[in-house]
């Protein structure tokens, strides 16, 4: 099973890669790129880096490769050569916006949500996001919808930002609330759940509510 590589941020987890190997992939090449470009401080960082990971550094990327393969958009060398990350695609729909190329920014997002970051609530939020700056509002709706259906502490945002997306207002938060009293508690078990079930179910509410 990979191991995702993620950060903590204030409202919860950020992916920064789907496993180590990637993530230390993407380093490599965006420390390569600085150095390429003549800033000798990157140049002093790159040495350090590929001193850091050893002989299995060569197995993971080929020094100079990215200059090699005359990309002239590292993002785009990235999302080809190392993997899929979400602020590359994140920014790489925003672009297409700025541009006013609704259409390449529309199956950029979507491409996002395709399963290709499971149990991360962000790529609905971005989507939904894009989706009500085009003004399709329902669908800007129903994808905020999706992502609140994930863990909170994936949605890259407050809570209240995606809930407002979503035409929500307090009442989850409520129902957790109650979920997690004794009251609620003593109800699920009333109801057959397994007690360990219920455990569980708190556990996940509380880190969801942390994030409120």
């Amino acid at each position: 099973m990979e191991m995702p590589v993620v950060e903590v941020r204030s409202h919860g987890l950020w992916l920064l890669a789907k496993n180590v190997n990637q993530y230390i992939h993407r380093i490599l090449v965006e420390a390569d790129s600085r150095a390429e470009s003549g800033d000798d401080l990157w140049s002093a960082v790159r040495e350090d880096l590929w001193s850091a990971v050893g002989e299995a550094g060569p197995n993971i990327y080929k020094r100079g490769d990215l200059k090699e393969s005359q990309t002239a958009d590292l993002d785009v060398y990235l999302l080809k050569k190392v993997g899929l990350f979400p602020d590359i695609l994140e920014r790489k729909a925003s672009r297409h916006l700025e541009k006013g190329d609704s259409v390449s920014a529309l199956i950029t997002s979507e491409f996002y949500t395709r399963d290709q970051f499971p149990g991360f609530g962000r790529p609905f939020v971005f989507n939904s996001e894009v989706q009500k700056r085009i003004g399709r509002t329902s669908e800007a709706k129903e994808s905020a919808r999706v992502a609140l259906k994930s863990p909170w502490w994936t949605l890259g945002c407050r809570y209240e930002e995606a809930a407002e997306l979503a035409g929500w207002e307090d009442e989850q938060i409520e129902f957790i609330r109650e979920k997690v009293s004794e009251e609620g508690k003593q109800d699920d078990l009333k109801k057959g759940k397994a007690p360990e079930q219920v455990v569980l179910d708190e556990a996940a509410f509380l880190m969801d509510l942390a994030t409120v």
